[in-house]
């Protein structure tokens, strides 16, 4: 086996392809996309033969010749719960996409447009490290109404890869470690890895506020806004999921412009930007009684994590608690390829969608 495995990311802006030989990048190339360019959707499923024609556009570009591939994988979205690492992509799987009834992400099409490329070839595609892989306890899931149960969705794919690098940094195995873990991106989430499980985490709808999501508010407020009669529901969650968070408060969701108007005197800048640290710290203190203090180290990961400011505030207030580890940036495609290696390989089974 040539082990060319061809890496699939769909984002809400972006649709990211890697081709890999073994551990070996061959090439990476991220297709930006604008409101414009999803005009014509009316559903991010109707967007399907829209990017897999993109990323046959590109393949073409860099004279891949599909046959050489082995396997193919695609980030996995927002499916039921589901177990961590690897999945065959089966008729199943493809159908509970196809069904219309998983909250609306991209990363939803990761499967799909992965199977696409994988089936006329016949070689298996994948998903691995789906947002909602579920490891929690049975006493993390409980809430105050008994009819609804927390499920894990966080940013599992890049928050296992960096506590695997962190892990190969101290001379340590990932399902050693106990660690805290908090992604910071256009979205925010804050996982806590027992020995190679995340066990309980903070969601990006349920913790602090981000670039552009409002995180967790008051329940009787956003009960009130919901029958105000002011907002559809597709307007309430576009103001909680795109326009919330630093957006609302500053008009942009740009970290590095935010920044900037606080090195030009911008005292509100500097207060909003501050809060949102002081809300990423909170929610890491919230976590570390879940592993009863015993933690190996906190990570701070995602593309927030270039900044030196945000970081700084942040390892400030939590530098008490465990030793901080920065690791900006995502390597989403190198780890979606190790995972299928992993299972290329005999090192790790796949596991079979049957919901």
């Amino acid at each position: 086996m040539s082990e060319h495995i061809l890496a699939i990311n769909p984002g809400s802006t972006s649709t990211k392809i890697a081709l890999y030989k073994g551990e070996t990048l061959i090439f990476f190339e991220q297709a930006e996309h604008s409101d414009e360019d999803f005009a014509a959707f009316t559903d991010i499923l109707d967007q399907l033969e829209f990017r897999l024609e993109i990323i046959r556009t590109i393949l073409s570009k860099h004279q891949v010749s599909l046959l050489t591939l082995d396997a193919v994988v695609g980030r996995g979205g927002l499916l039921p719960p589901v177990n961590a690492g690897g999945y065959l992509v089966n008729a199943k799987l493809k159908n509970a996409i196809l069904s219309g009834t998983l909250s609306p992400h991209a990363s939803n099409l990761g499967a799909l447009l992965a199977d696409e490329i994988a089936s006329p070839l016949n070689i298996p595609a994948y998903i691995y490290d789906s947002v909602s892989s579920h490891e929690f306890r049975e006493i993390a899931m409980i809430t105050g109404i008994p009819e609804f149960l927390r499920h894990s969705q966080c940013h599992v794919l890049n928050s296992k890869a960096m506590g695997r690098k962190v892990a190969e940094k101290h001379g340590k195995r990932y399902e050693d470690l106990n660690l805290i873990v908090a992604h910071l991106g256009g979205g925010i989430s804050i996982g806590v890895h027992e020995k190679g499980k995340i066990v309980d985490a903070i969601g990006d709808d349920s913790g602090p506020f981000s670039p552009e999501r409002t995180g967790s508010l008051p329940l009787l407020y956003i009960v009130d806004l919901c029958f105000s009669g002011q907002y559809t529901k597709r307007e309430m969650v576009r103001k909680i999921r795109g326009m919330g968070g630093i957006k609302a408060h500053l008009g942009t969701h740009d970290c590095r412009q935010v920044e900037k108007m606080i090195a030009e005197g911008d005292e509100k800048a500097k207060l909003i930007y501050e809060a949102e640290a002081y809300q990423i710290a909170k929610g890491i203190g919230e976590l570390s009684p879940v592993l009863n203090g015993e933690i190996d180290f906190i990570i701070l990961t995602g593309g927030i994590a270039y900044s030196e400011m945000m970081t700084g505030m942040i390892a400030e207030r939590v530098k008490s608690i465990a030793p901080v580890e920065i690791m900006p940036g995502e390597v989403e495609m190198e780890a979606l390829v190790l995972g299928t290696l992993r299972i290329l390989r005999g090192e790790e089974f796949p596991s079979i969608f049957t919901d």
